[in-house]
């Protein structure tokens, strides 16, 4: 249940992330105020999740996966682009998820 938590706590992120985009500076007061609520889910669901994930890996995968998908939503959604050091860089850290899911003893599964 713990990486439910921790997959419900990266979305939150990223959904607040986008509309903070959209918030234009907090002057549309719609899409601020559904940034902060989707910070505040997604702080009180990390927060369940590291009753049994250690600190360092949750945050590293809720940082790294979020990274990720904010920036697949900035290229869709924003019409974003990425030169090649960013793409290798996101490359990077999907691949240090990896690691950490199936090499690294300091995760529970």
């Amino acid at each position: 249940m713990h990486w439910i938590y921790l997959g419900i706590a990266i979305a939150a992120e990223v959904a607040g992330s986008a509309a903070l985009k959209e918030s234009a500076g907090f002057t549309k007061l719609g899409f601020a105020a559904f940034s902060v609520a989707s910070f505040a889910v997604a702080l009180f669901f990390l927060s369940l999740a590291l009753r049994v994930v250690p600190l360092g890996i949750a945050y590293a995968m809720w940082a790294g996966i979020g990274i990720v998908l904010i920036s697949l939503l900035g290229v869709v959604v924003f019409r974003q682009t990425l030169d090649f050091a960013a793409i290798a860089g996101i490359g990077l850290i999907i691949t240090g998820v990896i690691v950490i899911n199936t090499l690294s003893n300091a995760t529970t599964h």
